[in-house]
């Protein structure tokens, strides 16, 4: 069951869309040029958040989403019958949009600088303190908007500064990569090559039902275990959101539920190894061993190791062919093109 509780509530910002000012979100008419707020201006969060503590705030904050007046527009409380401005019925009025989950503001210069008197202004006031006039809105770089998820009262959300030297760090080591890669991959040069010699060796298992313990594991038992014993383990997954109020404020809230995941410890048989076989040989002719399996025993999946020595102008170099009927080309004394990469491996080999 989900759970939500209260942090607090903060004050959002309009902008005039007359003359550009910004405004508290309590603040029904422009603070500069006077203007109605419009119906169709959303609230935005200021750039500096901070949880309101007067209880005028709170009050107004905890109430419901705001009217425009149908006749004049004039944007009245939620608890208003009549229109302040012309007196008109608040029936035939529209109630703002509320529950919106707000997104993050994003990152915003500490100071503004006037327009009109060129005095420097914290970015969170809305009229430059010497003249009284309306500061413009600064454009910060366009960036992925993200849902509030939260906040400490009375601490603003700032941009984290970016690392160039742990950028430049990363570029440099993804070229370094990028060239490692070139350098393995690429051919960049042939080698004519002599085979000298050969090896091979091979392996096959014996495997044997051994029981497995499992501890702790999550989610359900396998349908053949045994010696089951399992339990659940809850936990509290919460999620800080910041969601409009419709009447100038937002309310900062987090959301909780609780989590249930079963984990159980069991026994399952299961094929296990308890012995390899190997055989080894300087031939084109790889063979495999047949041990003796008994009751309750199996011979697993057989695997080969398969290598050819050549002979070149600047030393050996050797080769692991993928197959065994690749390998048994390579009869000794037998003449081939090798491609060989920057740092010397062999790529490939041709007749």
């Amino acid at each position: 069951m989900a759970r939500r509780r209260t942090l607090g509530y903060v004050q959002n910002e309009w902008i005039c869309p007359n003359c550009s000012t910004r405004n508290k979100g309590g603040v029904k008419t422009c603070e500069n040029c006077g203007a109605p707020q419009p119906e169709n201006v959303q609230f935005e969060l200021p750039a500096e958040q901070k949880f309101v503590t007067d209880e005028t705030s709170i009050n107004a904050a905890k109430a419901g989403a705001d009217i425009h007046c149908g006749f004049c527009g004039t944007r009245n409380p939620a608890n208003a019958e009549t229109c302040s401005q012309c007196g008109a019925d608040l029936k035939e009025g529209k109630a703002r949009e509320a529950g919106r989950v707000m997104q993050a503001p994003p990152p915003q210069p500490k100071v503004v600088k006037c327009d009109n008197c060129g005095i420097e202004n914290p970015s969170s006031n809305s009229v430059c303190s010497n003249c009284g006039s309306p500061l413009p809105k600064v454009l910060a770089p366009a960036i992925a908007p993200q849902a509030a998820s939260g906040m400490n009262a009375g601490k603003p959300i700032t941009p984290k500064k970016r690392n160039w030297l742990l950028i430049g760090g990363i570029v440099a080591f993804l070229a370094v990569c990028c060239v490692a890669v070139i350098a393995l991959l690429l051919p960049s040069r042939s080698v004519e090559a002599t085979v000298v010699d050969v090896h091979w060796q091979t392996s096959i298992p014996v495997q044997e039902i051994r029981a497995v313990d499992y501890n702790n594991e999550p989610g359900g038992p396998p349908s053949d275990a045994y010696n089951v014993s399992c339990h659940d383990e809850s936990r509290e997954v919460c999620e800080q959101r910041t969601i409009d109020r419709g009447n100038g404020y937002s309310e900062v809230v987090e959301d909780c539920h609780t989590e249930t995941e079963q984990y159980c410890s069991y026994t399952v048989d299961e094929w296990k190894t308890i012995q390899t076989y190997t055989l080894d040989g300087n031939n084109l002719q790889p063979i495999y061993d047949s041990p003796d399996v008994s009751s309750g025993q199996r011979l697993g999946d057989q695997s080969e190791d398969l290598t050819v020595i050549f002979s070149t102008g600047n030393g050996e170099e050797t080769y692991s062919p993928a197959t065994i009927s690749e390998f048994q080309q390579f009869t000794i004394g037998s003449i081939w093109t090798l491609k060989m990469n920057a740092l010397g491996g062999v790529l490939s080999v041709e007749p």
